[in-house]
């Protein structure tokens, strides 16, 4: 079976903008975690779709604007996290839990704003919706439901896993030289574990890739309806949730003992939710890596990955060491993945043969269909 997927897909910048305004500030996105929000005015930033954005604490309300002054368009909070008032460093404009001015230093003698003026300016806000403690942002001035791209046994699951994550993360981010599309494909590709990663994860894991026929022989159909309300129930397919695989020697670690284990069973957990975050629980519900994907060009993407565990029963002494000791393990099964992946970017060029997929492939071909329909169309989600 012939890929739709043209190396275009992959190297141009043109398509690459026409992906961020189609999808990436269209459809919810993965924003952070709700635990690195304990208190007031606790904050984290990001950029998303060029957009600057803060995310803060109001007395236990979470809010998310954009991180710009409305004076001379500074940056209002400039580290990755923190706790402050939204205030901005350069002038010292204040702002409050709705984005509105709250003060600004000498109004009255050195910038002659009007009240009435001053009432009218606001941050912009942007829709902000929690899952458990996983927060996710839409950038569209009329956000469609997040109902509407994710189904509910995938929303069930994030919610229940999420609520006994830890508050204790630890981060970091990998500069990646591939497309952010080929983190995705891959990621959906239980064929390749017991390739790239035979000398570590398929050690503890065993993946099996499945064929569905029925789903194989429906990805080479063209979609029958490219509305917006029929894109987003595609779109619906995309994001997953479950026990992926029996873990093969399950493995009793001592930090077990010192927290609230989801889940009971000895399982490989994996929740995709498309088009920028994966979680993986490799021990069965003790501990989480969590991967963000930033597309930044055609051929570069951040990949953010966080790692905690499931909460604590209480505090215990090497929780700071049983988190790097985490983080070590899992960059080797993560730069397997970026090693290769890279290298799959490295030969694209545009004359460059249209992949040949396997059956068990058919997820790929699905959201294939449904990505050259958008791309390629005057559709949207």
């Amino acid at each position: 079976m012939r890929s739709r997927m043209h190396p275009k897909y992959y190297l141009s910048q043109e398509i690459f903008e026409r992906e961020q305004a189609k999808i990436f500030r269209k459809a919810w996105l993965f924003a952070g975690l709700k635990t690195m929000l304990p208190k007031h005015n606790a904050f984290i930033t990001r950029k998303i779709c060029g957009i600057p954005v803060v995310i803060q604490n109001f007395d236990g309300e979470i809010r998310a604007f954009e991180n710009v002054c409305l004076h001379r368009n500074a940056l209002i909070q400039s580290g990755v996290t923190g706790c402050r008032p939204l205030a901005c460093p350069y002038h010292a404009w204040l702002y409050g839990e709705h984005g509105e001015v709250k003060n600004i230093p000498e109004c009255r003698s050195t910038y002659l704003i009007g009240k009435a003026e001053q009432e009218k300016m606001r941050l912009r806000q942007f829709a902000l919706r929690a899952i458990g403690n996983v927060l996710f942002i839409n950038m569209d001035e009329n956000p469609f439901p997040i109902e509407e791209q994710f189904q509910p046994h995938v929303i069930e699951m994030l919610e229940s896993s999420s609520n006994l994550y830890d508050s204790e993360v630890m981060l970091t981010t990998f500069h990646c030289r591939f497309n952010w599309k080929l983190a995705y494909e891959n990621l959906r590709d239980a064929n390749h574990p017991r390739y790239v990663h035979r000398n570590s994860l398929v050690k503890d894991v065993t993946f099996l890739p499945m064929v569905d026929t029925e789903l194989a022989a429906e990805g080479l159909r063209p979609l029958a309806d490219t509305s917006p309300a029929a894109l987003r129930a595609e779109m619906r397919r995309f994001s997953t949730a479950a026990a992926e695989a029996p873990l093969s020697h399950p493995k009793h670690l001592p930090f077990h003992d010192m927290v609230e284990r989801w889940g009971d069973q000895d399982a490989y957990y994996n929740w995709l939710a498309y088009p920028n975050m994966h979680i993986a629980c490799p021990n069965g519900g003790y501990s989480f890596t969590l991967e963000h994907h930033i597309p930044v060009a055609p051929d570069r993407t951040d990949l953010e990955i966080y790692w905690f565990t499931a909460r604590k029963k209480k505090p215990y002494a090497f929780s700071s060491w049983n988190l790097l000791s985490h983080m070590h393990g899992s960059r080797l099964v993560t730069g397997e993945d970026i090693d290769v992946m890279e290298r799959v970017q490295a030969a694209l060029h545009e004359q460059a043969p249209l992949p040949t997929q396997g059956a068990y492939e058919f997820q790929n071909r699905l959201v294939e269909r449904w990505y050259t329909a958008l791309m390629e169309g005057d559709h949207e989600i």
